[in-house]
């Protein structure tokens, strides 16, 4: 029997969210997602050592210490850590929008091309890269322009249907509605335990999945923010998973029979929905959860993107010495 990984590989795009370069030359997934946190593990890691110093180097000669240096410093490095990645899958890399733009529309969209031609001086085209930006009002309309563009993106910290129908209406390429941190909201807020099949999260990924094939939208559905192999298995037909190594481990260990749970071809019928900004805000703020995990999600992301530029600062300032 082969493993419940390789079934997966049969129904389900397999991504990889990590940095951890042994991880993913093992597992092989297509493609690979990035974030703030991911890029600060694996800069921690000896095999980016030597681009760590080659960054800290770059920045001395572009004149110092102060913010705009430390930024662009953080910028090469989270790219250094894309490119590498993308040297070992054969699909996509994606690579985050600063958390602290997430609610600028014009900025998100200049770190973007910012981002696009640091891969281009690295020889990695457009097409093997996905922008990821917070799935806020602001985020998706920089997406929206993007798109237009012939930049692909990955609308992230997405909780809710407001935030889906909204990615639908922009085009995106892609949406990687969370369902482990949905679940650890809900377990948090009614002190109960779920199965994977009353998985709040799982649920919201089901329902996304389900109005978007009902409605021939085109966005990629890939669930991600996994706690456990259960909320997989659940998910099992999804058109990408992006799941931690640990977890793809565990499945690769697992010879039981997976089966699959979602597929394009069966979906009960729902009507189109479109959201104005006026709309999308109110029935974002209606979905308290939502509303609360998209907040902490920018807030996490962005204390992870601090405490980068805060290491740069002093590596530079011990350079300087």
């Amino acid at each position: 029997m082969t493993s419940k990984l390789e079934q997966l590989r049969s129904m389900t795009t397999v991504v990889a969210d990590t940095g951890d370069i042994e991880a993913v030359t093992r597992l092989k997934p297509v493609d690979c997602t990035t974030n703030p946190t991911i890029v600060l593990k694996a800069l921690g890691t000896p095999i980016f050592a030597d681009k760590v110093k080659a960054a800290i180097a770059w920045g001395r000669q572009q004149g110092g210490q102060d913010d705009s240096v430390v930024a662009a410093v953080a910028d090469r490095l989270a790219v250094d850590v894309g490119a590498a990645l993308a040297e070992i899958v054969p699909g996509r890399v994606s690579t985050e929008v600063d958390a602290d733009l997430s609610f600028d529309t014009q900025g998100s969209i200049a770190k973007a091309h910012q981002i696009i031609a640091a891969y281009k001086e690295r020889g990695i085209e457009r097409d093997r890269i996905l922008i990821k930006l917070a799935s806020t009002w602001e985020g998706i309309r920089a997406a929206e322009v993007l798109q237009t563009e012939g930049i692909d993106c990955n609308l992230t910290l997405l909780f809710s249907q407001a935030q889906a129908i909204a990615c639908a209406e922009a085009k995106v390429f892609l949406i990687s509605p969370f369902v482990g941190r949905i679940l650890d909201w809900y377990k948090k807020s009614t002190g109960e335990d779920y199965t994977a099949e009353t998985d709040p999260g799982v649920v919201s990924v089901r329902e996304i999945y389900n109005y978007y094939k009902a409605n021939g939208i085109g966005t990629i559905v890939m669930g991600a923010s996994f706690r456990n192999v259960g909320e997989i298995e659940a998910l099992a037909g999804c058109d990408r998973l992006t799941i931690s190594p640990a977890l793809l481990d565990e499945l690769d260990k697992d010879t039981g029979k997976l089966e699959r749970k979602l597929s394009a071809e069966t979906f009960n019928a729902e009507p189109m929905q479109s959201l104005d900004e006026k709309a999308f805000r109110w029935m974002l703020n209606e979905d308290q959860m939502a509303t609360e995990k998209l907040s902490d999600g920018i807030r996490l992301f962005a204390k992870d993107l601090v405490a980068l530029r805060t290491m740069i600062k002093k590596e530079l300032t011990l350079a300087a010495a």
